[in-house]
């Protein structure tokens, strides 16, 4: 006889959504803060407590059984429900005013603009507690359980979800003192051609990014204050962090957010090259759950973030 449904267990169905999204266990572990192995037991388990063989494994891919098909949305709409179900009982519990908030933001943000906040925080909302998911990953916000994201950009993909803008922040181009003491400073957008540059390639559509910028000198919108400068990158690489890595320790020159940049232009580690020129500003959004009412633990959070947006968006390095 199999397991009766009533004790099927959301770990087991979280990491069998998780795989089929992310279309491995490695990944799907990753996101889930599990092992692989872990992962791939848990499935297995999932599998034999009702005699279902859910998911096709092969060396390089993985896909859905035709039982698998069946179960997948049921899968995720439990999930779903069970969700809300945890945060309304977290709401009844704490009133909404204190207890746990659950906030996504890209890797590289979490480490530089909000660990440094972590103390101010703490000290101005004593009874929020702080669960921090450092990920680059676009995620449903209801579906994974988290209360706020922070991300920058284009905001299609994301479902169930209400935008509040934050800040814009400008691209600046970099490179270090080193670089520019041996291969020497461009002075205009067309000699970038003899430089090293470092670019970005999307991982989803393998293009790497053009430099758009515009003069910010300039109060112009039409051609004369824009640039695409030849972009025959030296080096490419597909994550964000690691293009800043590399032009920090010399390699090149690299397009950053000021955000990132703004603590290594002020320290002197890198020089921010072409300052009349910089790439379009690009917008950050705060995205909580789209449902009826808000926690005011989450409030409270998103009131904490804005009153210190001068941290995320002032110029922290004085030109020369």
């Amino acid at each position: 006889m199999s397991t009766p449904v009533s004790e099927l267990s959301l770990p087991q169905l979280r990491c069998f959504v998780a795989v089929v999204d992310a279309g491995s266990f490695a990944e799907a572990g990753r996101r889930l803060g599990m092992s692989t192995s872990a992962m791939s037991k848990t499935i297995a388990r999932f599998e034999a407590a009702y005699g279902l063989k859910l998911l096709h494994r092969s060396t390089h891919a993985l896909s859905l059984t035709e039982a698998g098909e069946q179960l997948i949305d049921a899968a995720r709409e439990a999930i779903r429900g069970i969700l809300a179900l945890e945060a309304s009982l977290d709401d009844i519990v704490s009133t909404g005013a204190a207890g746990r908030v659950r906030i996504s933001a890209p890797v590289a943000f979490v480490r530089c603009r909000l660990v440094p906040l972590l103390p101010s925080f703490i000290t101005a909302l004593p009874g929020v507690g702080l669960d921090v998911r450092a990920s680059n990953e676009t995620v449903d916000l209801a579906e994974a359980g988290i209360d706020l994201a922070i991300r920058s950009g284009p905001l299609t993909g994301i479902p169930g979800h209400i935008a509040q803008p934050w800040f814009r922040y400008p691209w600046v181009i970099c490179a270090s003192p080193h670089y520019l003491a041996r291969r020497g400073y461009p002075d205009n957008p067309e000699d970038l051609a003899r430089h090293d540059l470092i670019g970005f390639r999307n991982r989803k559509t393998g293009a790497v990014r053009p430099w758009r910028l515009r003069n910010s000198a300039s109060d112009e919108a039409d051609a004369r204050g824009q640039a695409r400068p030849p972009f025959q990158p030296r080096v490419a690489i597909d994550d964000g962090d690691a293009v800043w890595g590399a032009a920090l320790i010399g390699t090149g020159i690299a397009m950053a957010p000021l955000w990132l940049a703004a603590d290594a232009l002020g320290s002197g580690r890198m020089v921010e090259v072409l300052r009349a020129w910089r790439g379009e500003d690009t917008q950050v959004s705060i995205l909580r759950r789209d449902r009826q009412h808000t926690p005011r633990r989450v409030e409270a959070v998103i009131d904490f973030l804005k009153a210190n947006t001068p941290t995320f968006n002032s110029e922290l390095h004085k030109p020369e």
